[in-house]
C-alpha cells in the first residue's frame, strides 16, 4: 500500500482550502489543484511511506508491473498507469471547456483521451459548476455563441453541495465554479479545449487562447435532461456512483469495520480518503493509518482490504472494473 507525496499547483484561480484540508504546513494560499496520484510526464507522483519512498510511481510500474497495475489493466494501458487523481479548489470561475475522446485525442495528439467525474467535497453559499448544454444545440449554433459571448446562455448550471457527483464522459462540455472544492477522478490526459473565458484578460490585456475549432468537433452534443449523477447513500457498505470502461468508482460512508475483497478484480485499487481516518489492513500483513486529504495505492496482486474506520470516515475507492 503506497501514498504518495502531493504535487501542489500554485494556479491563479486557486483557493486556500487544500493545505488545511490535506494537513499540509505552512499553509498555502493560491493552490488550485493538488495532484494526488499522477503518471503525466513531468509529473510523476513519488511514493512517501515505506522502504520504497522516494521512488515515482513510473517506478513502481516499473519494478512490479501487473503485480502493481493488474495484468487486464497493463494489456490496455501499457506501462501508463491510467487514472490522475486530483483535488480542486476554485476561488475563481474556471474556464468552459471539452476534452476529447480517445479516438480524436490519439489522432491529434497521440495521448489518452479524456472521461472523468466529480465528487463535490465542499462548497460555498451558493457555489455552482456546469455540465453539458442546457438545450439542445448543434454545432454552428456553438460556434456562433462563443463568437458572439452568449455560450453561458445554454450551459447547464447546477448550485452545488457536498456530496455531489458529476460524471463527465469525454466530449461533455464543463466548468468548476468558484467555491467547490472536489476530487476529480480522471484518464491520464493533460488535453483540454478551452471553449470560453469570461473574456478575462492577464496582466498584459490579451485574452487567453480559445480552442474554437478543435471543441467544435470534439463536443458531443447529446442533450441530456440531467447531467447529475443520482445515487442513495448508506452506511457501511459500498455506494456505486460510477461505472465505465475507464474506472467504477465506489462511495464508502463508514462508521464500522468493512471488509472489501479484490481477490477476483485484477486490477490496483485507489482510496481517497475525503474525511475522518481509517487503518487498512490487506491480506499481506501491511498496515496503513490514513487521513484525510490522502490518497493511497492498493497494488492488483492483493487479494483482501479491511478498513477500520473513525466514525463518519468518507472514501471513495476506485478501480478498472
Amino acid at each position: 500500500m503506497y501514498t504518495f507525496r502531493p504535487i501542489l499547483k500554485k494556479i491563479i484561480w486557486g483557493g486556500s482550502d487544500i493545505c488545511p484540508f490535506k494537513g499540509i504546513t505552512p499553509l498555502q494560499d493560491g493552490i488550485g489543484e493538488s495532484w494526488e496520484l499522477s503518471h503525466v510526464e513531468d509529473n510523476y507522483s513519488v511514493v512517501d511511506n515505506g522502504p520504497l519512498a522516494g521512488k515515482s510511481l513510473d517506478e513502481l510500474i516499473n519494478m512490479f508491473g501487473k503485480q502493481l497495475v493488474g495484468g487486464k489493466v497493463m494489456e490496455q494501458f501499457g506501462h501508463t498507469f491510467p487514472l490522475l487523481i486530483k483535488f480542486i479548489d476554485a476561488k475563481d470561475n474556471l474556464s468552459i471547456q471539452v476534452h476529447p475522446d480517445d479516438e480524436l485525442a490519439k489522432k491529434r495528439h497521440n495521448s489518452f483521451g479524456k472521461t472523468e467525474m466529480w465528487y463535490v467535497i465542499n462548497a460555498s453559499e451558493g457555489a455552482t459548476l456546469y455540465s453539458g448544454f442546457s438545450q439542445p444545440i448543434q454545432a454552428d449554433e456553438y460556434v456562433k455563441r462563443v463568437e458572439d459571448n452568449s455560450i453561458m446562455e445554454v450551459m447547464q448550471r447546477y448550485e452545488v453541495q457536498p456530496g455531489d457527483v458529476f460524471f463527465l464522459p469525454a466530449g461533455r462540455v464543463h466548468a468548476i465554479g468558484a467555491g467547490c472544492f472536489i476530487a476529480e477522478i480522471q484518464q491520464t490526459s493533460n488535453i483540454t479545449y478551452r471553449i470560453y473565458d469570461y473574456n478575462r484578460k492577464d496582466a498584459n490585456g490579451n485574452g487567453r487562447e480559445l480552442h474554437t475549432e478543435l471543441a467544435k468537433d470534439a463536443i458531443d452534443y447529446t442533450y441530456h435532461a440531467d447531467y447529475r449523477t443520482s445515487y442513495e447513500t448508506r452506511k457501511d457498505a459500498p455506494v456505486p456512483l460510477v461505472d465505465c470502461k475507464y474506472f467504477t468508482t465506489n462511495l464508502l460512508d463508514l462508521d464500522t469495520e468493512i471488509v472489501r475483497d479484490f481477490s477476483s478484480l485484477d486490477s490496483f485499487v485507489v482510496y481517497i480518503c475525503m474525511a475522518g481516518k481509517a487503518m487498512l489492513r490487506d491480506n499481506k500483513g501491511e498496515a496503513l493509518e490514513v487521513h484525510q486529504g490522502q490518497t493511497v495505492l492498493i497494488p492488483a496482486d492483493t487479494k483482501t482490504v479491511t478498513i477500520n474506520p473513525s466514525p463518519d470516515a468518507k472514501f471513495m475507492e476506485t478501480y478498472i472494473g
